[in-house]
């Protein structure tokens, strides 16, 4: 496997400089996918003539004195994204014949600021899964080891950026759908705050495709750099123009520093729910050692830190409560009827999980109002930290695990199982309050795995964590393969 595949900052100067076309690039790409990715399984709708039709169109606005922000680019764009004319099936074979009729709203921006789009990305079924395998398309592999998952549910996505696929892609977060599959593959990817890219069109089929505002999930941006992350979130960005758009037009706010020993960082590395596998905290020592060197302030505690154990099980029961909300109305009150038999005492992982499922509209409105008071808590401990660098999961890529009851699996940590779901509580860290964070790449596992970490930064204020990241990225050499 490679590791120094141009990225898209670099390829838009050589597009600039008149050094190479879009359409070599993208028949550079093209050919990459038909010599690798049947090993890898990244790409699952190929859609290379009008790709190449792109391609040389981009060059032919370019000849005419236009340059866009992707002008040329190839990119690749996750499943579960409406492209007319393509398959979004969301991994469910009850839908593999759906085929929208218009693109969604962060497709036609791709496409507006001059991208060439390769095809789509593959996903779990429903993108309910920590890794990217359906019934349709089969199972995506991590590039690194074939053996082991590339993440979910942007899994497909990640997996194309490790291999050269295009040179970027957009994916979607709900419980760490993009930092996953960017921490299990070494690239980067950047959680918006909640709500500052508009998701019109990234919908289960069939639709429709209304501008709704969902809870918890948001779409955002992958890469193979950090700069790269910025570059594709500045066109992703903003509100749905048949929504907020009318009336609202965003700016972001600047970086709160420039320079990396001005920055104020709390680092952590462990959960009071489940353990850190030594890869990942070794991945975050690295990570803090840098920001120490780079001259920044680092410490490892705070009291004004939200409490970890109280916002897992908050996290759990939102997340929960909406995997459900389209359930038969037998199997909710099948789901009622096993919370209410759950002990008071029982303040496990899967008892929040259960009692999320089962949740009523008065009882959200209550869970709703203590993520408030998390919200705020985030609010005032970002009054004292520029950002916040914890992991992503416990453990670098695990291997394939396809058990049909996702209950029945197992995470292993250092050697110890634990329940498959657990790991998704350092993701819920900055989902829950709906605050940004980036992946990046932290090194290898002795293993010769990646290993990423996140950097959670405050609400809207997505340019800091964006920027620190760049910053790490040049202290730390950027991301090489072991040899």
């Amino acid at each position: 496997m490679e590791s120094t595949f141009p990225t898209a900052d670099q390829l838009a100067a050589a597009l600039r400089a008149g050094e190479v076309t879009s359409a070599e690039l993208t028949d550079e790409a093209i050919s990459r996918i038909e010599r690798d990715d049947e090993a890898i399984n990244a790409i699952c709708v190929p859609d290379f003539d009008r790709a190449r039709a792109a391609a040389r169109g981009a060059d032919e606005a370019r000849a005419r004195g236009e340059d866009r922000p992707l002008l040329g680019i190839p990119v690749t764009v996750k499943e579960s994204y409406d492209i007319a004319g393509l398959p979004t099936t969301w991994g469910m074979p009850p839908h593999r014949n759906f085929v929208p009729a218009e693109d969604a709203v962060q497709v036609s921006r791709l496409k507006a600021a001059g991208a060439v789009v390769l095809g789509k990305t593959n996903v779990p079924v429903g993108l309910q899964d920590i890794q990217s395998f359906n019934g349709i398309y089969g199972t995506t592999n991590n590039p690194w080891d074939h053996r082991r998952t590339s993440g979910g549910s942007s899994g497909g996505s990640a997996a194309a950026l490790a291999s050269g696929f295009g040179a970027l892609s957009i994916g979607s977060d709900l419980a760490g759908s993009l930092r996953t599959p960017a921490h299990f593959c070494g690239v980067h990817a950047h959680k918006p705050t909640l709500g500052l890219a508009a998701s019109r069109g990234m919908v289960p089929p069939p639709g429709p495709a209304l501008p709704v505002e969902h809870d918890l999930a948001v779409v955002g941006p992958m890469a193979r750099s950090a700069r790269d992350l910025t570059l594709l979130l500045d066109v992703m960005a903003g509100p749905d123009p048949l929504t907020h758009g009318v009336a609202y037009q965003l700016t972001l706010p600047p970086a709160r520093h420039e320079r990396l020993r001005d920055f104020r960082v709390l680092v952590l590395d462990e959960h009071p729910i489940i353990p850190t596998g030594s890869a990942v905290r070794a991945g975050v020592g690295r990570v803090a050692d840098a920001l120490v060197d780079g001259g920044a302030r680092v410490e490892r505690d705070s009291s004004l830190l939200p409490d970890l154990t109280e916002a897992a099980m908050l996290y759990r029961q939102l997340l929960f409560s909406g995997s459900v909300a389209r359930f038969p109305v037998e199997a909710y009150e099948q789901l009622q009827t096993r919370a209410a038999r759950l002990s008071a005492d029982d303040q496990s992982l899967d008892a929040a999980m259960l009692r999320g499922m089962a949740l009523s509209h008065r009882d959200w409105i209550e869970a709703n109002g203590r993520r408030e008071l998390h919200r705020h808590g985030w609010r005032q401990l970002f009054a004292e930290y520029d950002a916040v660098v914890c992991p992503i999961t416990p453990t670098p890529a695990f291997p394939h695990d396809h058990h049909p009851d996702p209950r029945e699996r197992r995470i292993d940590i250092d050697g110890v199982g634990y329940p498959y779901f657990d790991q998704l509580v350092w993701a819920g860290l900055a989902t829950l309050p709906g605050l940004p964070a980036t992946a990046v790449p932290a090194g290898w596992s002795p293993e010769g795995l990646p290993v990423g970490v996140q950097l959670i930064g405050p609400m809207f204020e997505d340019r800091t964590p964006l920027r620190l990241a760049e910053l790490l990225e040049q202290e730390m050499g950027g991301f090489q393969a072991p040899t």
